[in-house]
């Protein structure tokens, strides 16, 4: 059983990813690491974690920790802001609360998180997309912050990342499930596709804002059907996140509850992959 090597691919889907965390704890009940992981957006930054050497139980207490304080999260995304009031009335289309997504990942990753992919324990790889050329990219080498910032840099709430000369936003607009990414690294692959599905009506007409996150789910949505449709994986869990929305990080105690079943359906998801089935 242990002679085969499962690759692992966590999706981007904002604060839906935190579903992510039951995924990596099923992984560590069996005693079990992945022969290599791809992550996108939210999935990168738990994947490169991950990959780092820290347990599913490490990243839950951290993720815990650190969205615990309304106050504390807030503070620390202030922190993070790069436009101004100003920004309404200059040139061009400026979003006066735009987020530094580098300075973001270093206020809530965990310091255990090294620099460079080079220093990682498990082979892993983060989905970014080059705004220019309007393709995916894949990274596997050099810094890790930057890959991990430019893969989960949603147009409209973070700064677009500038890396290796190249202009850079979420992952997600071109792979939100990068299970393919693993071809060739792994004998069997498990995905986490934490896209999800409807989200509760609220009034009846979205405001601006949650216009454009909910468009870049159904987008992600859409993507993710297709490739599945097309050459799915090995495995595919999908959690029970309908319930929260791109940016619902102050529910993570919520989503963690809803979704906790994912974490069985994991382990004998990946059970089944070790027998060969």
């Amino acid at each position: 059983m242990s002679e085969v090597r499962i690759g692992l691919a966590l999706g981007g889907g904002g604060a839906r990813g935190l579903a992510h965390l039951h995924v990596l704890e099923a992984f560590d009940d069996l005693g079990v690491r992945p022969a290599a992981i791809a992550g996108t957006s939210i999935g990168a930054l738990y994947g490169a974690c991950y990959a780092a050497g820290m347990s599913g139980a490490e990243l839950r207490a951290h993720t815990v920790a650190r969205l615990a304080k309304r106050a504390d999260v807030l503070n620390r995304l202030l922190k993070c802001r790069v436009g101004r009031i100003a920004d309404l009335f200059g040139a061009g289309s400026r979003n006066p609360m735009l987020l530094d997504a580098e300075a973001l990942v270093a206020q809530f990753a965990p310091e255990a998180l090294p620099q460079r992919f080079e220093d990682l324990k498990i082979p892993f790889a983060a989905v970014a997309t080059d705004f220019f050329e309007r393709r995916q990219l894949v990274i596997r080498s050099g810094p890790l912050i930057p890959a991990i910032a430019a893969s989960a840099a949603i147009p409209g709430v973070f700064r677009p990342v500038a890396h290796d000369g190249r202009t850079l936003i979420d992952g997600a607009m071109t792979n939100p499930l990068p299970f393919d990414v693993l071809a060739g690294a792994a004998d069997a692959t498990l995905a986490c596709d934490v896209t999800g599905g409807p989200v509760m009506r609220g009034r009846a007409a979205p405001n601006v804002f949650e216009a454009m996150l909910g468009a870049v789910q159904i987008m992600q949505g859409t993507i993710v059907a297709a490739r599945l449709a097309e050459n799915p994986p090995d495995a595919l869990i999908a959690p029970d996140v309908d319930g929260i929305t791109l940016l619902d990080f102050l529910k993570s105690g919520t989503a963690l509850k809803a979704s906790a079943a994912t974490r069985a359906d994991a382990r004998q998801a990946v059970e089944a992959l070790l027998r060969g089935g």
